[in-house]
C-alpha cells in the first residue's frame, strides 16, 4: 500500500542560495515515480505517495536526483504522514497557546537523546525552551527563530554528532501534517 510522505529539504530557497524553483521540483519528484507531488511554500517542503516503505532509501534518491538536475548538494529528511502526525501529537509544549511562528519542530537525520545536550544550561537560554523527541527537538523561541541564542546552540556539532538537521515552524508542521493525510 502506497505512503503519503513529506520530503523535507535543507536549506534551498533561503537568502538567495541554493534556487530550487518548486515546479522543478515536483516534476523531478513525479520522474522519480512518486505520485500525487505537491509543494507546500518555497522553502523545500514537499508531500508524496509511494509504494516504498524506505524513508532514507527515498531521501538518498532524492538528493541524487537533485544534484544530478540543478547541481546542488541538498540534504533531504522523508518521514512518513503518521510520523509527522505523532510529532504534532507528542509535543510536550502547549502549542494551542503559542503562536506557531515561535514554536519549531527540528527534524533530526537519527534520534537524539537528552543526553548529548547535558552540556547545554537550560537556564542560560530561557525564555527558549527545548526538549527532545522522536528524531526531533522541539523548540520554542518566544523571540522568533531568528534572533534564537538556543536554536545555534543545539545544532552544535560536537552535540549532534553527525546528525543532520532542519527546522519548521509549528504552522508548517501542521500544514504538512493536513497534506500528507492518507
Amino acid at each position: 500500500m502506497a505512503t503519503m510522505y513529506a520530503a523535507l529539504l535543507r536549506g534551498i530557497n533561503v537568502g538567495g542560495s541554493k534556487k530550487v524553483p518548486m515546479p522543478e521540483l515536483r516534476e523531478l519528484l513525479g520522474q522519480l515515480g512518486h505520485g500525487e507531488v505537491r509543494t507546500h511554500l518555497n522553502s523545500g517542503n514537499a508531500v508524496f505517495r509511494s509504494e516504498s516503505d524506505d524513508e532514507e532509501a527515498l531521501a538518498v534518491g532524492m538528493e541524487t536526483a537533485i544534484e544530478q538536475h540543478f547541481g546542488l548538494h541538498v540534504t533531504c529528511m522523508v518521514r512518513a504522514g503518521s510520523y509527522l502526525r505523532a510529532v504534532l501529537d507528542d509535543c510536550p509544549f502547549p502549542a494551542a497557546d503559542l503562536s506557531g511562528s515561535r514554536l519549531h519542530a527540528v527534524f533530526c537525520s537519527q534520534p537524539v537523546t537528552s543526553e548529548q545536550f547535558t552540556s547545554l544550561d537550560p537556564t542560560e537560554y530561557l525564555p527558549e525552551e527545548f526538549r527532545v523527541g522522536d528524531r526531533v527537538l522541539y523548540l520554542y523561541t518566544p523571540g522568533g527563530l531568528g534572533t534564537s541564542r538556543l536554536s545555534p546552540a543545539l545544532q552544535r556539532p560536537s552535540l549532534l554528532k553527525g546528525t543532520e538537521t532542519t527546522s519548521r515552524n509549528w504552522n508548517t508542521v501542521q500544514k504538512l501534517v493536513e497534506l500528507t493525510r492518507a
